[in-house]
């Protein structure tokens, strides 16, 4: 008999996490948030809220890194000790997180470009690119080169208009051919 919970206590050493991390995880959590629904105290419904967020973090995290993560035998009693911190009430990790890391995030959202593609050094830069590129023109070759442009533009505007009325129809926000 005492070889058989011996064999026991090392089943349930080896897989402690396997164990204890939905115990930990999700019952607990589950259970502390149904109560903090019942009571009025805005404290615990913040607590669990932001616990469920940082949980449904962790989860995508390891959604998204699944071949990474199991190269990595420490994983899951990391994510046990971490959930500890974040669920036991006595640590507020689930709270202290959320103020620090996830709320500046949320409150004071930073955009990132990932599509810069910088202007050349001789681009337009102003915000009224289409005055600042014909006053470049007039600078370079005069108003009458400018007015000749102009006329042209008006000329092939008008031809283009013309020949296309009789194939589409235009309204203001589509057109129809």
């Amino acid at each position: 008999m005492g070889s058989g919970a011996g064999s026991f206590l090392k089943v349930v050493a080896k897989n402690f996490d396997v164990l204890a991390g939905p115990l930990v995880s999700l019952v607990y959590p589950l259970y502390a948030s149904i109560r903090a629904i019942e009571t009025k105290d805005r404290v615990d419904d913040q607590q669990w809220l932001t616990y469920w967020v940082l949980y449904s973090l962790i989860t995508l995290f390891e959604l998204t890194f699944a071949k990474l993560i199991e190269w990595l035998p420490f994983w899951s009693y990391a994510k046990l000790i971490a959930t500890c911190w974040l669920v036991i009430p006595y640590f507020s990790g689930a709270a202290y997180v959320y103020q620090h890391y996830v709320r500046p995030i949320y409150v004071n959202p930073q955009t990132v470009n990932i599509w810069y593609i910088p202007r050349k050094k001789d681009g337009l830069s102003k915000k009224d690119d289409i005055l600042t590129a014909a006053e470049r023109y007039i600078e370079e070759h005069g108003p009458e080169a400018f007015q000749n442009l102009m006329s042209r533009a008006d000329r092939e505007s008008t031809y283009r208009r013309s020949r296309s009325s009789s194939y589409s129809y235009y309204d203001e926000d589509h057109s129809y051919y």
